[in-house]
């Protein structure tokens, strides 16, 4: 499954990519999140990878975030390994004037096992989480 979401964020380029950059304020936008557990590499960089906690209702889902591509400010690009579901995510961050940036993710899913399922009956989910950490993150930004 392959989608995209993008929102214009009142914000010049810099502070949403510093914002962005900064692993104490995934908390701000990332609803559910728990913690950030550093594995290998160089902290944030490219080969990184860390483990991510979140809270999803009453389930605690573990992932694993290995980055692939920093080239900030521009593009920030990730894959997240979870039980049954492998997630490539593109960040990618434009300069709309010097007020307003364009924020714009695209998503690929990989399902295996019940997650196929999942993946299959409810794939609005999944864009609907995507949308809402845009909707959030803006929020933050231009608190």
């Amino acid at each position: 499954m392959k989608y995209s979401c993008e929102i214009i964020i009142d914000s010049p380029i810099q502070e949403v990519v510093a914002k962005f950059d900064n692993i104490d304020n995934m908390k701000e936008w990332m609803n559910g999140f728990q913690s950030y557990e550093h594995l290998s590499g160089e902290i944030g960089e490219v080969g990184a990878t860390a483990k991510m906690t979140f809270l999803m209702g009453k389930r605690e889902i573990e992932m694993i975030e290995t980055i692939t591509v920093k080239n900030l400010p521009t593009e920030f690009s990730a894959i997240y390994d979870a039980n049954g579901v492998h997630n490539i995510v593109k960040n990618f961050f434009n300069v709309i004037d010097e007020n307003k940036t364009l924020y714009k993710t695209d998503q690929e899913f990989q399902f295996t096992g019940f997650m196929k399922l999942i993946g299959f009956l409810f794939p609005s989910a999944f864009k609907k989480q995507s949308k809402k950490y845009l909707t959030d993150f803006k929020a933050f930004v231009e608190r």
